[in-house]
Order: structure tokens, then C-alpha cells, then sequence
């Protein structure tokens, strides 16, 4: 089960909060980092926006392994498909 930390923040004039060192800690994140908001009814939930991303990414992995298509086989056609578009656009070899 999924341990839940319930912290108080303050809404400052600016709309601004700060993040309590702990909450920063467990999630791996430090200023400058990007949070992803999502507002659900009345809840603000906050995601860390590399963490989105690692979830993106794993879907993107599921769809391909689902696909059968192999990881070789999407590069040598990613490979392809540059080739095509720089001969396209420059009329150059890659």
C-alpha cells in the first residue's frame, strides 16, 4: 500500500506555495523542476513531469511490445525515414 503524507501549505499573495523539503525529497524533485497539475473535482494532484514522461514512455514500450514489432526494426526504419526526408529537403546522403 502507498504510504500518504498529508502536509499544510500556504497560498502566498503571488499564488505561489512552497513544497516542504520532505514532500520535494520523496518525490525526487528540486527547484527548477517541473511539476505537472491536474485538477480532479476539488483536488489538485502534482506530478513531477519526469515522472509523466517515464509514464509515457512505458506505454509507448506496452504498445510496442503488443505491436511485435522489434526495437531493431523501429530503428532501421527511423534510420530509413531520415534518409528519405534529408534527401528530400537537401538532396543529401546520410
Amino acid at each position: 500500500m502507498t504510504e500518504k503524507k498529508v502536509v499544510d501549505v500556504v497560498l502566498r499573495p503571488k499564488r505561489q506555495v512552497t513544497l516542504p523539503k520532505e514532500i520535494c525529497d520523496a518525490l525526487g524533485i528540486r527547484p527548477g523542476d517541473v511539476l505537472e497539475l491536474t485538477l480532479e473535482d476539488s483536488t489538485i494532484i502534482a506530478k513531477p513531469r519526469k515522472i509523466v514522461a517515464l509514464e509515457a514512455l512505458r506505454e509507448i514500450q506496452q504498445v510496442f511490445k503488443r505491436s511485435g514489432i522489434s526495437e531493431e526494426e523501429l530503428q532501421k526504419g527511423g534510420r530509413r525515414v531520415r534518409q528519405e526526408v534529408a534527401r528530400e529537403r537537401y538532396g543529401a546522403q546520410v
